[in-house]
C-alpha cells in the first residue's frame, strides 16, 4: 500500500489508539483528580526531605553491609 510495510501501519494505528483513549480519559476524569505540580505529585514533599529519605536510606544500607562483612 503506497510502499509503506504493513507492520507500520499497524503501528501507526496503535499509536492513534492509545492517544485518542489518553484523551477520552483525560476528559473523563473529574476535575480535581490529576495533581497540579510535581509537589502534589510527590505528597507534598519537598526536595530536602526528599533528600533526607535517601539519607537514611543510604546509612541504613551502610550499616547493613558493615555488618554482613564483620559475620565469619
Amino acid at each position: 500500500m503506497l510502499g509503506i510495510p504493513e507492520w507500520a501501519i499497524g503501528v501507526g494505528a496503535i499509536l492513534m489508539a492509545v492517544s485518542v483513549l489518553k484523551v477520552v480519559t483525560a476528559r473523563l476524569m473529574p476535575p480535581g483528580h490529576r495533581p497540579r505540580s510535581m509537589r502534589e505529585m510527590m505528597g507534598g514533599e519537598t526536595p530536602a526531605e526528599l533528600e533526607e529519605r535517601v539519607d537514611f536510606a543510604e546509612r541504613l544500607l551502610a550499616r547493613q553491609r558493615e555488618q554482613e562483612r564483620l559475620q565469619p
